[in-house]
C-alpha cells in the first residue's frame, strides 16, 4: 500500500507538517483528546472505550511509505506495552533497508514485481528481523535539505538504475551493480550508520533493536480473509505491493473483527491494511463506514449528509468482500494503526485508528472506522500473536 496525503487531498500544502522527535509528553497513553471540529462535534459524539498507548501522529509526507509509518507507530506501542520507554522508531531506515532488497528482488525478476514505494506491514518486520532498528534522530531519510519526505526523484532514478541492470547490457552481471543501485538510495536517505550513540550508549542497528526495542519478530502474525483459499491455512497475499511473496494466514470474514475486539481487551494495537478509496472514507471528517447505498445511487442531499452523523451501514458478506477485491473495487491502498475503540451517541463500536496524515484532519491524525468497513475493505491485519482468541490460535497452530 501507498497513497499518500497529496494523493488522498490534492492539496499542495499538507506537506507542510513535519515529523518532530518523541518526547514523553509526546506519548498519547490513554489520554487521547478528541478534538473535533465544531462541525463534528454537533454530528458524532464519540465515547471511547478502549484506549492504548501511542505515541504522536507523524506525516509521511510525499512518499508511499504508509505501511513503514504504520507499522513503527506499532512496534512503538509494543515497546509501551510491555512497560518500555517508547522511542520514535526510524521509518525511512525501514523504508530504506525494503528498497535495497525490493532491488535485488526486482533484479531476480526480470523486472517482472512490483518497485516503487509501496510495501506491506510484513515488511518492517522483516527488515527488523535482518537489519534491527535505529531511532528517527539517529536517521531521518533526509539526506539533502528537506523537511519533509519527497520521494518522487530518488523513485525515478532508483527504477532507471534496475532497469539498465535488467537489460543486461554485459550479458551477465557484475556484482557492482548492488553497490551502484544502494549508492543511489544513500545519496537521497543518507548512509546507515553501523554504530551510533543513544542516550550515552553505543549502539549498532542489529543490538539497538535488541535491547531497546525488545520485540521478537516471531511474534506477529498477520491476516486476511478469502473465499478462493482454505480457511485456517497461509495463503498467498495477491496484492502487487507484496514484493516478498509473503503469505499470510487466511481466516473468516468475522473473525478479523474478533481477532482486533480480542487483542484490543487484552491490550494489543493492530497494524492495518486497507482500501481508502471508498467515497465514505473521509479523512477531512475521520469517518469511514460502509453506506446502504452506492454512490452513484444517491439523491444529492443523500451525498452532502454522507458524513453528518451515524449511518445505518449495509450488511457484508464474505462473497461481497472477495467479489470485490477481485473486481479492484477493494485495493491494497494504505495502512494505518489501530489503537481503541469508541462507541457514538447511538451506542454503534468503532476503532480508533492512528493515521500518517499529519494532525491535518477533524480529529487531529486520527479517525473512526467502523467494524463493517474493516470486515469489507480490509486487505490484511497484523497482531502479536498474544492477542488471538486461544480458540483461532489452536486452529492456525500459533
Amino acid at each position: 500500500m501507498k497513497k499518500n496525503l497529496m494523493q488522498t487531498l490534492g492539496l499542495a500544502t499538507v506537506f507542510l507538517f513535519s515529523c518532530g522527535s518523541v518526547n514523553a509528553q509526546d506519548i498519547l497513553v490513554n489520554s487521547l483528546k478528541l478534538n473535533a471540529s465544531d462541525n463534528s462535534k454537533n454530528s458524532f459524539k464519540f465515547t471511547e472505550q478502549i484506549n492504548l498507548g501511542t505515541t504522536s501522529v507523524k506525516s509521511q509526507g510525499s512518499s508511499g511509505t504508509c505501511w513503514s509509518y504504520a507499522t513503527n507507530s506499532y512496534l512503538e506501542s509494543e515497546m509501551i506495552r510491555m512497560g518500555k520507554q517508547p522511542v520514535e522508531l526510524s521509518q525511512i531506515f525501514s523504508a530504506r533497508n525494503v528498497y535495497v532488497e525490493k532491488g535485488i528482488n526486482y533484479v531476480r525478476m526480470h523486472g517482472a514485481v512490483s518497485l516503487g514505494d509501496g510495501g506491506e506491514t510484513h515488511d518492517v518486520i522483516n527488515m527488523f528481523r535482518k537489519y534491527g532498528a535505529v531511532p528517527r534522530e539517529v536517521y531521518t531519510g533526509l539526506n539533502y535539505g528537506t523537511d519533509k519526505n519527497k520521494f518522487a526523484e530518488m523513485a525515478a532514478m532508483i527504477e532507471g538504475v534496475l532497469s539498465a541492470v535488467v537489460k543486461n547490457p554485459n550479458g551477465t552481471l557484475t556484482p557492482n551493480w548492488q553497490k551502484a543501485y544502494t549508492a543511489v538510495i544513500d545519496s537521497y536517505l543518507g548512509e546507515v550508520p553501523e554504530k551510533f550513540n543513544y542516550k550515552g550508549k553505543e549502539y549498532t542497528p542489529q543490538s539497538f533493536a535488541k535491547e531497546v526495542v525488545g520485540i521478537n519478530p516471531d511474534d506477529y502474525i498477520e491476516m486476511s480473509s478469502f473465499t478462493n483459499a482454505p480457511y485456517y491455512q497461509k495463503t498467498m497475499l495477491m496484492v502487487p505491493d507484496n514484493w516478498s511473496f509473503d503469505q499470510v494466514y487466511n481466516i473468516k470474514m468475522n473473525e478479523m473483527t474478533d481477532v482486533i475486539d480480542n487483542a484490543l481487551k487484552k491490550g494489543y494495537t493492530v497494524a492495518w491494511a486497507t482500501d481508502v478509496s471508498e467515497k465514505s472514507f473521509s479523512w477531512k471528517n475521520g469517518f469511514a463506514y460502509v453506506p446502504t447505498k452506492k454512490f452513484d445511487d444517491m439523491s444529492e442531499e443523500e451525498k452532502k449528509d454522507m458524513f453528518n452523523g451515524p449511518k445505518q451501514e449495509l450488511d457484508i458478506t464474505p462473497e461481497m468482500r472477495q467479489q470485490a477485491f477481485d473486481n479492484y473495487q477493494t485495493t491494497d491502498d494504505h495502512a494505518m494503526h489501530i489503537i481503541g475503540l469508541a462507541k457514538d451517541q447511538s451506542g454503534k463500536e468503532y476503532y480508533i485508528v492512528k493515521n500518517s496524515w499529519g494532525a491535518t484532519n477533524d480529529y487531529q491524525g486520527f479517525l473512526f472506522v467502523t467494524k463493517n468497513f474493516v470486515k469489507y475493505k480490509t486487505t490484511a491485519l497484523m497482531v502479536n500473536k498474544g492477542g488471538i482468541p486461544s480458540d483461532l490460535a489452536k486452529k492456525l497452530g500459533v
